[in-house]
């Protein structure tokens, strides 16, 4: 069965769009120069991305159930305990912690709309059709448990 629409895997679109914004950011006015400041709360949120995405993995990993987003029919368990239980996508938010980290760092507002192309592409693209295979996997269970934690934060 086919759920995805478009077969792009997840850190790819990340890294394309993470592309776009270093591109922009040569020709995009930066807010202030680059210092220490933006570079210490970039290392520190793209650190606490990493966190959540690994969290997320680690989940997975332990419930034995599928890591690739692009396989939602391989998943063999829900997974709602550790991070699940505060987001239903810690993987894709930690990417997008790594995304505003980067904007952080090239010290320009401008830059911001990579992230939010990030999250419109991820919530069409990739979250929708596996939230629909969950439901049709997962029934009542999962729609509980999407009742109860949201999509992002």
């Amino acid at each position: 069965m086919q759920f995805l629409e478009l077969k792009i895997p997840p850190p790819i679109v990340a890294l394309l769009v993470a592309g776009a914004m270093w591109k922009g950011s040569l020709v995009l006015p930066a807010s202030t120069a680059p210092g220490t400041f933006h570079a210490l709360a970039a290392l520190l949120l793209a650190l606490a991305g990493g966190v959540v995405a690994l969290s997320g993995i680690i989940s997975f990993r332990r419930a034995k159930t599928t890591v690739n987003p692009m396989r939602p029919e391989k998943t063999v368990s829900l997974v709602t305990g550790g991070v699940y239980k505060f987001t239903r996508n810690p993987m894709y938010l930690g990417l997008l912690l790594v995304l505003i980290a980067l904007a952080v760092y090239l010290s320009s507002v401008w830059l911001l709309v990579g992230p939010v192309i990030f999250v419109l592409y991820m919530n069409r693209f990739q979250i929708a059709p596996e939230e629909r295979a969950l439901l049709l996997m997962f029934g009542e269970s999962y729609t509980t448990y999407h009742s109860r934690v949201r999509r992002w934060l």
